[in-house]
């Protein structure tokens, strides 16, 4: 109980300074905390420390992730994390931390076995590395986005299209083509579409049509590479999503491929989203509507999406629009 009493005590020391962690008082209270022994109370003084981009800190940030980094002082390794995470946003440069950082390997107990908590930490890191331009980042990048931690591989996938080279689309699309949990693939995706997009185009359009085996689509893939497609905004990518959503027939990924041709923002997705409202079947009619619902704070186009509706004449439509508007 005095233990507790202990922990609750620090953290509301930090309660006291929120409103103002940049007075002396506020820099004083949060060195103080950053050196107590209680690791919640650690990475919420970290976080709060890189907020309010407290330079004079990073020393206690730094010896602090020093000792905690060969304990068990961290569960969650949440300290680490947030501490990697402050000094990013305070543009710190220290190589020698984001390498422990994102190498570090933490196992705990978790469901009658052992679980790894460090992949946040390592993605953390990653992004220190690429901000500091570090020589070596993209072999670390490399090692990451085959971690054993699907949120490793995501934060490697950011990580390299932060880095912004082109040295790093071939690893981008070796995962894409090795296969991975869809998550990990949209971020992949994405990121080939953000350094490379007209040479990415070609696989993202393989995924969309990618199937399980010789009859049934692989659904997951098809559905987050239509998603990435719709983020690019890329004129290219209208034509690639409306030639594949006419050929789908599963009802899921037809909405998908409305919702992603939608997210385009181009005058061409528009007219054709709202050409289905006026003269598509009814249920392709709804969920174009429902699609187009991203831009109710529009009014013009909105006034727009209501004509069409009003063209169509059908109860069942004008009772969504209502309920979408």
């Amino acid at each position: 109980m005095a233990k507790s009493r202990k922990l609750e005590d620090t953290i509301a020391l930090l309660t006291e300074i929120r409103a103002d962690p940049t007075s002396d008082v506020g820099i004083t209270t949060l060195s103080q905390v950053l050196n107590s022994k209680y690791s919640v109370a650690v990475s919420q003084a970290a976080k709060l420390t890189g907020e309010s981009e407290l330079h004079s800190l990073i020393p206690e940030l730094v010896a602090v992730f020093d000792r905690f980094i060969g304990a068990d002082a961290d569960p969650g390794c949440l300290a680490k994390m947030r501490i990697a995470e402050a000094l990013y946003r305070l543009d710190h440069s220290n190589e020698a931390l984001f390498l422990k950082g994102i190498r570090h390997r933490q196992m705990e107990p978790a469901r009658g076995g052992k679980e790894d908590t460090a992949a946040a930490l390592r993605g953390a890191c990653a992004l220190g590395l690429v901000r500091m331009n570090y020589f070596h980042v993209l072999r670390e990048l490399a090692d990451l986005l085959a971690d054993p931690a699907s949120e490793a591989r995501i934060a490697a996938a950011r990580a390299i299209a932060y880095h912004g080279s082109d040295q790093g689309i071939p690893l981008l699309r070796m995962r894409v083509l090795i296969g991975d949990q869809p998550s990990v693939i949209s971020e992949c995706l994405m990121a080939l579409l953000q350094l490379d997009p007209p040479r990415s185009l070609p696989l993202v359009s393989r995924c969309l049509y990618a199937r399980k085996d010789a009859i049934a689509e692989d659904a997951e893939l098809a559905e987050v590479a239509a998603l990435a497609l719709g983020e690019t905004r890329l004129p290219e990518a209208f034509e690639i999503l409306q030639t594949w959503w006419k050929q789908i027939r599963s009802p899921e990924l037809q909405q998908t491929g409305l919702m992603a041709i939608a997210m385009l923002r181009h005058d061409d997705a528009i007219e054709f989203l709202l050409s289905l409202i006026a003269e598509g079947r009814i249920q392709t009619a709804k969920t174009a509507l429902s699609a187009l619902s991203i831009y109710r704070a529009d009014a013009g186009l909105w006034q727009r999406v209501g004509e069409a509706v009003d063209l169509r004449d059908e109860a069942v439509l004008r009772q969504l629009l209502r309920s979408l508007g």
